[in-house]
């Protein structure tokens, strides 16, 4: 949420960074006719508030005198009602503004690049050797810009969704059945690979100087409003039918929301946290999307980066949020490119948001596997998180950041370090996993259904 004295002081800023966004001004425009509506009520309320205590002081020092002060307790009577009566309508404007000035969005850092879409966000980065299909070579050369080095392959190794289609690797089919599409049943390698990547990011963060914490898998109303748009959310979140509970879609709700209303001294911050936790999306706007296989699902492991710091030290963490996520890419050899998130593509929380997109060799295209924003005050205010200062009280800085969400850096390992049938595991993963690779090769005398008697139901 946005401090509305700055609406108050700077409204142009506002103003300014809607527009850069794309987003309707008219919703500024509301909270600055009710902000001001609120204000000339409480300016009456303040003059009516005075006169009543004149007139009380007046009443008693008659009654002191012996006098008849039906008089003034009459007009005194006639104040007190319009004092409820404008209290009520100070209650509701408030209301009306406070909801509105939660539906405005972050303002856009300067650096923020212009666009409309995703389209529009800008390669600032490369990293890596791709392995590159001769068929998709002109294409990765223009979204690579021409500066990231490639090895031309033949043909396009075997796609993640065609590896998890294999039973011995994950039920794709029995999980529709049973929970619906988009969910899987992981099995047996994968199953260790995903743990281990789990206890990898861990443990990188952790000695990296970031708290290891498992949060809660579900949040009430109160806390989900406080760290997103709740609004925007409710196409991605499943909620729990007669609970005011939400199941979480990202560690970054929880570890946000877990200071709610506190108030820390000084030097309590900063506090930086590696969240392990499942994540639940509907991912309802993605209708006829990476229907196949693990890319996007609805239910996936993540760890994730959160930092609650003081204002002047969130842009120094938002560069070391987004080199602990370069560093693992690159602790893993994945390729990628490091994408500057356009104004129009921009969710309201962020101030700022870089992606990181790692090349897919089977697709012939770069794909999303880390997020990286820098929320300022926005969520803190909502939060009302704060710390003490000789000035008074100030709200923190949250900032947060995908180190591994697993299923996504699952598909980039199978498809990046495959060659010949066999999976390679990245070598800093190989103490958690217990073997160097994985054979995806069709196992002699398989057959071609589910567990080689047919599909589910036969």
């Amino acid at each position: 949420m946005l401090d509305i004295a700055l609406i108050r002081g700077h409204p142009e800023i506002v103003r300014e960074s809607q527009l850069r966004r794309g987003a309707d001004p008219a919703i500024l425009e509301l909270v600055i006719e009710r902000d001001t509506a609120w204000r000339e009520i409480q300016t009456t309320l303040n003059g009516l508030r005075q006169v009543r205590n004149r007139t009380t002081r007046e009443i008693s020092e008659m009654k002191g005198r012996g006098d008849d002060a039906s008089l003034p307790i009459s007009r005194m009577k006639a104040v007190s009602a319009e004092i409820r009566e404008l209290e009520q309508q100070l209650g509701s404007m408030a209301e009306e503004r406070d909801r509105a000035l939660m539906s405005l969005p972050n303002i856009l850092d300067p650096s923020v690049p212009p666009g409309r879409g995703g389209e529009d966000n800008v390669p600032v980065g490369f990293h890596g050797t791709a392995r590159v299909p001769r068929e998709f070579v002109p294409r990765f050369r223009e979204d690579a810009g021409g500066v990231m080095d490639h090895v031309e392959l033949a043909a396009p190794p075997l796609s993640h969704a065609d590896i998890t289609g294999m039973d011995r690797f994950a039920d794709i089919p029995r999980a529709a059945k049973v929970a619906g599409s988009r969910f899987y049943y992981l099995k047996n390698q994968f199953v260790l690979l995903d743990l281990a990547l789990q206890l990898y990011g861990l443990r990188f963060l952790n000695d990296r100087g970031f708290e290891v914490i498992q949060p809660p898998y579900m949040l009430n109303r109160q806390a989900m409003e406080g760290v997103t748009d709740l609004a925007a959310f409710q196409e991605t979140l499943y909620r729990i039918e007669g609970e005011d509970l939400h199941l979480i879609a990202t560690a970054e709700h929880p570890i946000g929301a877990m200071f709610m209303g506190e108030i820390f001294d000084h030097d309590a911050f900063p506090r930086k946290f590696a969240g392990v936790s499942p994540c639940f999306r509907k991912e309802a706007g993605a209708h006829g999307k990476d229907t196949k296989g693990i890319f996007r699902v609805h239910q996936f492991h993540k760890i994730e980066q959160f930092v609650f710091c003081h204002p002047e030290d969130s842009w120094p963490f938002f560069e070391e949020l987004v080199t602990n996520s370069r560093d693992i890419c690159g602790e893993l050899d994945i390729p990628y490119r490091v994408m500057e998130i356009c104004a129009g593509d921009m969710g309201s929380i962020a101030s700022r948001k870089i992606d990181l997109e790692c090349w897919m060799p089977a697709s012939g295209q770069f794909r999303e596997i880390v997020s990286v924003s820098n929320a300022l005050d926005y969520q803190a205010r909502r939060l009302n998180i704060r710390f003490r200062t000789p000035e008074g009280n100030v709200m923190v800085h949250t900032l947060n950041g995908t180190a591994i969400a697993t299923s996504r850096m699952m598909v980039a390992i199978m498809e990046n370090h495959q060659e010949d049938g066999i999976i390679t595991i990245p070598p800093v993963l190989r103490t958690y996993t217990g073997f160097d690779t994985i054979d995806i090769r069709e196992p002699a005398g398989a057959g071609t259904g589910q567990d080689g008697n047919g599909p589910p139901g036969e």
